[in-house]
C-alpha cells in the first residue's frame, strides 16, 4: 500500500453462522439457530489479516442467544481497535423489530479513521431498508443491504440515488446488492452517480463455495483511485469478502 492508500473490506458475514451441510442439520436453515461464537472468531482472525482501514459488514448479530447476547461488530471492533457504528436493518415500524432473532438482525462499519458524522436513512420500500452514512475526513461511505425482489430493488436504488447525490465528498457505495439479474440491474444508477465498480473484471462473490455471480459490490467515485481489488476465496460465510485498496486522487 501507497502512503496515502486505504483498505476497505466488505463482507456479508452471515451472522457467523457458517456454512457447508452441517449448516442445514437437523433442519434445513437450522445453522441460524446455533451459537456462532466459534466461526465469529475466525471471521475475526480474517480481518485481522486483512488490516482494514473501513469494514463494511452486512448481517450482524447485535446480541441474539445466537451469538450470546454479544453484539458482533462490536466484538470485532474491539479486536481491531476500531470505532464501529451498527443498526438494525428494519426501520423503527417494522414487525421484524418485534420478533426475537430477527430484532437483533443488522449491519455496521468499523473504522479506524476519525468519524464526522453519522447517519441512517431508511428506504421507502422492502423488509431490509437500512443504509448506514459515515462521513470520514476524506470522503462518505453508504452501506446497503438491498432486498430480494427485484421490484422493490430498483426503488431503492431510486432512493439511494437521491441520498448520494448530495454529498459533496467522494463517496464509496458498498453491500450486498442482491442483483440476482446481474449487472443490467444496476446500469442505471451507475450512469445517474457517474459511480465506478471497483471489481473492474466483474469477479464474482457469491455462494463462497464455488462463486458464479456478483452480488457484492463496491461503488466508488471518480475522485476515488482503485488500487488493488481482490475477492479471498475464503469460505467462513455463504458471500465471499471484497478487499479494495484506494486512494483519493481529487478532494
Amino acid at each position: 500500500m501507497g502512503e496515502n492508500d486505504m483498505r476497505f473490506l466488505l463482507y456479508n458475514i452471515r451472522y457467523a453462522a457458517g456454512i457447508g451441510r452441517h449448516f442445514h442439520l437437523p433442519v434445513p436453515y437450522s445453522g441460524y439457530f446455533k451459537h456462532t461464537n466459534g466461526n465469529l472468531k475466525k471471521i475475526v482472525d480474517f480481518i485481522k489479516l486483512v488490516n482494514p482501514d473501513i469494514t463494511g459488514l452486512i448481517e450482524v448479530d447485535s446480541g441474539s442467544f445466537r451469538s450470546e447476547k454479544n453484539n458482533q461488530a462490536a466484538a470485532v471492533a474491539w479486536e481491531l481497535q476500531h470505532d464501529h457504528i451498527y443498526q438494525s436493518k428494519y426501520s423503527a415500524s417494522s414487525m421484524a423489530r418485534k420478533v426475537p432473532l430477527l430484532n437483533k438482525q443488522g449491519n455496521a462499519i468499523l473504522t479506524n479513521q476519525e468519524i464526522v458524522s453519522q447517519k441512517f436513512h431508511y428506504f421507502r420500500e422492502g423488509v431490509k431498508r437500512l443504509v448506514i452514512e459515515l462521513e470520514l475526513a476524506d470522503l462518505s461511505v453508504f452501506l446497503v443491504h438491498l432486498s430480494l425482489k427485484f421490484r422493490h430493488r430498483q426503488y431503492q436504488l431510486q432512493d439511494l440515488y437521491t441520498m448520494t447525490n448530495n454529498v459533496k465528498k467522494p463517496v464509496i457505495v458498498a453491500g450486498d446488492f442482491n442483483a440476482f439479474k446481474g449487472d443490467r440491474e444496476l446500469q442505471l444508477f451507475l450512469a445517474a452517480t457517474g459511480l465506478k465498480n471497483a471489481n473492474s473484471n466483474g469477479q464474482p462473490s457469491h455462494p463462497s463455495r464455488a462463486p458464479r455471480r456478483q452480488l457484492d459490490y463496491i461503488f466508488h467515485s471518480p475522485q476515488i483511485q482503485i488500487t488493488d481489488f481482490q475477492i479471498p476465496q475464503i469460505k467462513l460465510s455463504d458471500h465471499t469478502p471484497l478487499v479494495c485498496e484506494f486512494e483519493i486522487v481529487s478532494k
